[in-house]
């Protein structure tokens, strides 16, 4: 019996085929080859296509069944991650009305900031665990605010994975962890916020059914399933946000512990079983995917706009033609600490964790005649990892300790300097695994239609592969302190 997961990334759109019996990757195909376009007509905005992740689906899709290497009718289920917080909407033919606000658009940071104070930040803290800030539901606000015929066409609100799924099922649902995203679930009442519904105006009924993560979100329609190959009628057993998916994916589901990535964007996600809140916001609290009323489990969240994107950035100004293989060989010509030079990468919109500033990306103390090629490519990860410890730092003030960290060796962790100082920046090990976001989705779906009894019967086979311990030979703290130096400056 075969899974199929699907990741709809910011980038690009990974599938994989898994073995239920064994939980291995029988086949995986991404698409496209290089990085999707986000479009940004005004400074600080981001948006994409739901479309093209649809076509990006088939298309990878379409690449793993040209591989013959397993038979398509063979799969029993759907799961689906997704880019978190991204705004997409349909009319009642379900046709899509604009692109998605995606999530490192900063446009509503104002609107989400009047509502946190009108409505009142304790209350929003207590009740949302979180500030309405720049998530969907102040997207949502700037939408009615400033295209109100778009707003009027509206019959559903969906995040990018509800699209998805609706196009494979022609069905619409959300769920209490998606709700929790966007900033719409009060979990003191374990419904819709009415306090959030009320102060922008929206109606309810744009709210698709509510459905738990783990269960049918429709089944495939025959004409998609002929497009496909696959058998009509079979589940989307599971959607989810990518971070609370990149949890589930390195079996992260109890109280304590903790994973990250470092793909796009940066994150580190930890579990709780508290109602807790950062009193800033700099840090957020979702439902998890194995949330229930009677036994909580929220996911903390950090996250860093600028990681991926910040490397990849300087791979097409400063590494033309070079792979990111090349890249990582290249910085480690350099030594600890870049001989000074020191980076921000902070240009991909505004950090939640600097309480929604927009700093911009900043290089720091260039020396013509000293600084190399190798030189920015060290410094990028080494700023990179300081981030990391930064927001990790936040997460300690907030009662995260975690003894060990996992991770999928997979994006910046691919690079061994980089996991390497990661380790040395925050001071805690790291667990790397071979699973990644389309892996847990389609082990979600095997979840989901039953087939596994337990998310952890579903990761039984799960094994680390490499572990990374911080190393006593190696003092990162002044290289961490002088960017901590650099970063207040900013921040002031």
């Amino acid at each position: 019996m075969l899974l199929l997961g699907i990741d709809i990334g910011t980038s690009s759109v990974k599938v994989s085929v898994v073995d239920a019996a064994t939980q291995q990757i029988v086949i995986s195909a991404q698409y496209p080859d290089e990085e999707s376009p986000i479009k940004a007509v005004h400074p600080g905005w981001a948006e994409q296509s739901p479309l093209m992740w649809w076509e990006q689906t088939l298309k990878a899709l379409e690449r793993c069944n040209a591989q013959k290497s397993f038979d398509s009718q063979d799969v029993a289920a759907i799961g689906i991650a997704y880019q978190m917080h991204g705004l997409v909407l349909v009319d009642k033919d379900q046709n899509v009305l604009r692109d998605s606000i995606i999530w490192c658009d900063s446009r509503a940071v104002e609107i989400g900031e009047k509502a946190f104070a009108t409505i009142g930040e304790e209350k929003c803290l207590s009740h949302l665990l979180n500030s309405p800030g720049n998530f969907t539901a102040s997207k949502l606000a700037w939408v009615k605010e400033n295209e109100p015929e778009v707003y009027a066409k509206i019959d559903k609100i969906m995040l990018p994975g509800d699209y998805i799924a609706m196009k494979l099922t022609g069905d619409i649902t959300t769920s209490v962890s998606a709700l929790s995203e966007g900033v719409f679930f009060d979990f003191k009442t374990n419904s819709i916020s009415k306090e959030i519904i009320n102060y922008f105006g929206f109606d309810e009924s744009l709210f698709p059914v509510i459905n738990p993560v783990f269960s049918a979100h429709g089944h495939l329609l025959a004409s998609v399933a002929q497009i496909l190959g696959l058998k009509a009628g079979i589940p989307v057993a599971y959607k989810a946000g990518d971070q609370p998916n990149n949890a589930l994916s390195l079996n992260v589901l109890n109280p304590g512990e903790v994973a990250a990535t470092a793909g796009t964007s940066g994150v580190i996600y930890g579990v709780s079983d508290q109602l807790a809140y950062d009193p800033q916001s700099r840090i957020n609290t979702f439902a998890h995917v194995n949330y229930a009323e009677e036994q909580k489990r929220l996911g903390v969240l950090l996250c860093i706009n600028g990681t991926g994107s910040m490397y990849r950035w300087a791979k097409y100004n400063f590494g033309a033609g070079l792979s990111y293989t090349q890249l990582n060989e290249e910085a480690k010509k350099a030594p600890l600490g870049s001989d000074g030079l020191r980076v921000l990468p902070f240009g991909n919109g505004a950090e939640r964790m600097l309480n929604n500033k927009q700093i911009g990306a900043h290089f720091q103390n260039i020396d013509l005649n000293l600084h190399t090629q190798a030189h920015i490519f060290r410094a990028v990860q080494e700023g990179i990892a300081c981030s990391f410890r930064y927001g990790f730092d936040i997460m300690r003030g907030n009662g995260m300790n975690p003894t060990v960290i996992r991770a999928g060796k997979s994006n910046l962790f691919l690079s061994p300097l980089f996991a390497e100082t990661f380790v040395n920046a925050t001071g805690v090990p790291v667990e790397l695994y071979n699973n990644d976001g389309s892996v847990g989705a389609a082990l979600g779906a095997g979840i989901g239609a039953g087939i596994f009894k337990s998310p952890s019967e579903a990761f039984s086979n799960a094994k680390a592969i490499q572990l990374i311990e911080p190393n006593p030979s190696v003092d990162f703290e002044p290289v961490y302190q002088e960017w901590y130096t650099l970063l207040n400056r900013q921040l002031s």
